[in-house]
């Protein structure tokens, strides 16, 4: 399965980086994400439970990045095993670049399953890979973005919402801002 994609993030390069980079923002922007521990340097490990149609599994993995040039690009390699449902594997180039009032983030994902999860064919997985980038990004935009300027009422509509496991949008930004 291959998925390019881009999108416009309110934030300079050097912002959206360190949010790439972070293991809380990481976390709270993977899908099903239970736990993520490491750093950039030595790779990260996580546990993430996904269903894929029928099936449902925990998967254990790594996470490395590599061909990192600070606030441009870098490489992401990840693998892990779901025991029965299978394992999942690939890897994503990602490149960030100043565009006017924030940056153009662009991704291109390769990826491949095997076991009971390559069984469901490849219609439902490559909708549910790309469900997934979408989410990932969604929660990222999110984490790195502040509330809009434009929509005050909403913003803090919004602050009010969710719950300590939900960080509100724009969390990341304020935490180094």
């Amino acid at each position: 399965m291959k998925l390019a994609e881009e999108r416009h993030i309110a934030a300079d390069p050097a912002t959206v980086w360190a949010a790439v980079l972070n293991p809380q923002v990481l976390q709270a922007c993977v899908p099903g994400c239970e736990s993520l521990t490491g750093s950039p340097s030595e790779g990260f490990e996580a546990i993430v439970v996904q269903k894929v149609g029928p099936v449902k599994a925990r998967f254990t993995g790594t996470v490395t990045l590599s061909e990192m040039v600070e606030a441009q690009s870098l490489r992401i390699t990840g693998e892990g095993k779901g025991g029965v449902a299978g394992f999942a594997k690939g890897g994503a180039f990602v490149t960030m670049t100043a565009d006017g009032t924030g940056t153009k983030l662009t991704y291109e994902v390769e990826a491949s399953v095997g076991g009971k999860i390559a069984q469901l064919g490849s219609r439902i997985i490559d909708g549910f890979a790309k469900n997934l980038a979408e989410e990932f990004f969604n929660r990222f935009q999110s984490a790195v973005e502040g509330p809009d300027q434009e929509a005050p009422a909403e913003a803090e509509e919004a602050s009010t919402e969710g719950t300590e496991d939900t960080p509100k949008k724009g969390w990341f930004r304020r935490l180094i801002g």
